[in-house]
């Protein structure tokens, strides 16, 4: 793999119906997760979750449109220029409002080394093809 990566967001490749681009693996990304999801207007099926098993941390920021993320019950906006971090045990649900999300969400667990989830893969499953 070359030194560098440029790829366009609607380019890459895309399971759960194209909300999820696998977006560390179309730019070879091996340090961290980072993907990209689609969300449609008035949604709340993004699952509430925490990272408190695997200690991930995770930062969200709206690449395009608005929305809300929920941490711990309270509920924050997520609109460009708006990043969000969210340690591993604590709960975190997004939603959208009247208009799409695009949203990137970065993880990592601090001090150890990226392990990326098989379905992150380029050519795994779509879990909804199954």
């Amino acid at each position: 793999m070359s030194g560098y990566t440029v790829k366009r967001i609607d380019e890459m490749e895309a399971i759960y119906g194209g909300a999820f681009k696998r977006a560390r693996a179309e730019l070879g990304i091996s340090s961290f997760g980072m993907q990209v999801i689609d969300m449609p207007p008035n949604v709340d099926q993004y699952p509430e979750h925490s990272h408190a098993e695997d200690g991930q941390e995770e930062v969200y920021l709206a690449l395009g449109g608005r929305g809300e993320i929920e941490i711990e019950g309270e509920r924050h906006d997520l609109a460009p220029d708006t990043m969000v971090r969210v340690g591993p045990g604590v709960t975190r649900k997004v939603y959208t409002g009247e208009e799409p999300l695009r949203l990137l969400i970065i993880g990592g667990i601090p001090g150890e080394s990226y392990t990326p989830p098989d379905v992150t893969e380029l050519g795994a499953p779509d879990p909804l093809a199954a």
